[in-house]
């Protein structure tokens, strides 16, 4: 039996046996430049705002065992964003991939401990990070590119989900079935007016705030369909609920945003970008596109998705 669900549950995250398609192969590579690009922007954000930091109040991961106040003066944060920079594109073009995204990892890392030692937690850049780490572990993982793209997102869907059943868990945990009495919502969206206030000088709630503030029921249902939304995350495991789910998880974001102003915007373009089927999309797209042309997948289709030009090489 637990064979059996191993079995399962290999084959809804990586499906390695399944054959490929191009569209599965477009949509990992636009996977792959999404976690790229926002590696290095916050590789020259966090770089640039590092300078400013004096000294490690909360050491985080490897500041545990490494003083990283080497990184907050003489540039040398910024010289680590450029060497994050270098090696996750290097990865990202296929030079040496296993080895420079290894190494940008581990830039990212540093930069991470060092921007974040002042006790604030950043979780806008979980995801992204989770992303960056799946690229190399894939590489060592196996030598097939298929099996490469398999597993990382694979580990990606396993880690996001996990991910979300843990936030429902600790918030049971820490509170209990309490946490989605209204009154508590009232309370945040009463803490976060008072930000808006000291900002902007003036307070003025929203449509969704306001419907919250109307009753304490509408205020407990909306936490309350906010906790099942995370504890559905393991949905995200599986091929068929993936989509639905995702959407689910975006429209709880965008909640969170309405009510308490906090956006977790880089989670909303993952969530649609690995969750939706863009895949098959894609797929039926260029099944369209052969048959009025050539029969042909275009050539900077096949370029982009690091296509390989005779099944012999793939």
């Amino acid at each position: 039996m637990w064979k059996k669900i191993t079995t399962r549950m290999s084959d809804e995250l990586f499906g390695f046996d399944r054959p490929e398609t191009t569209g599965e192969r477009v949509r990992f590579r636009l996977f792959e430049l999404f976690a790229v690009v926002y590696a290095v922007y916050w590789a020259w954000d966090w770089g640039t705002y590092i300078q400013s930091i004096e000294g490690v109040v909360l050491p985080l991961g490897i500041a545990n065992h490494l003083d990283v106040s080497f990184m907050f003066n003489n540039g040398v944060s910024l010289v680590n964003a450029g060497v994050l920079t270098v090696f996750i594109l290097l990865g990202f073009f296929r030079v040496a991939p296993k080895w420079t995204y290894s190494l940008a990892v581990l830039a990212f890392h540093l930069h991470y401990a060092s921007r974040y030692s002042l006790g604030e937690i950043c979780h806008a850049s979980q995801f992204v990070g989770m992303s960056v780490l799946a690229l190399p572990i894939s590489m060592w993982f196996s030598k097939e590119p298929k099996t490469q793209r398999r597993f990382a997102l694979g580990a990606v869907y396993f880690f996001i989900g996990l991910g979300y059943v843990s936030a429902a868990l600790s918030k049971l945990i820490a509170t209990g079935p309490g946490w989605i009495q209204g009154r508590h919502l009232w309370l945040w969206i009463g803490e976060k007016s008072i930000d808006a206030y000291s900002k902007f000088g003036v307070l003025e709630h929203n449509w969704l705030q306001e419907f919250a503030l109307s009753s304490v029921t509408i205020s407990t249902m909306i936490l309350a369909v906010g906790i099942l939304t995370e504890a559905a995350g393991l949905l995200l495991w599986f091929r068929r609920t993936r989509p639905f789910i995702a959407v689910a998880c975006v429209g709880m974001h965008f909640g969170i945003y309405l009510s308490m102003n906090i956006m977790f915007d880089m989670f909303i373009y993952q969530l649609l970008l690995i969750g939706l089927p863009w895949d098959r999309w894609i797929d039926q797209w260029l099944n369209r596109s052969s048959a009025t042309s050539t029969g042909a997948v275009p050539r900077w289709v096949r370029a982009f998705a690091l296509e390989p030009r005779s099944p012999s090489l793939q």
